[in-house]
């Protein structure tokens, strides 16, 4: 089956799709949002997982930290979702692990 002509914008975005540049992207979106919602000494020591049925999966470096992040889980949640509009993040999955 023969195809038209394509735009540069069609080709590109094929491209990107199955490559996985996008998921990359939406990755490195995520981190930066978690990063700026955490603030600075939080964001060092947590990382921001994928979001499985509304719940974004956070890997903190201690038990103090996931408690932390308990307490300002309202106050972060709002953060994220004016950072990420086309996410649907409901909740927060914490758990202890390697952050790095």
């Amino acid at each position: 089956m023969a195809r038209g002509p394509q735009s540069m914008g069609a080709i590109l975005s094929e491209l990107m799709a199955r490559r996985g540049f996008a998921r990359i992207q939406s990755t490195a979106a995520l981190e930066t949002a978690w990063r700026e919602a955490a603030g600075e000494p939080l964001g060092e020591h947590t990382r921001a997982g994928a979001i499985r049925r509304g719940k974004l999966e956070v890997t903190v470096a201690n038990s103090t930290l996931a408690q932390e992040i308990t307490f300002r889980k309202p106050t972060l949640l709002e953060a994220l979702r004016k950072a990420l509009p086309d996410e649907t993040i409901r909740d927060l999955r914490i758990r202890v692990g390697p952050v790095h």
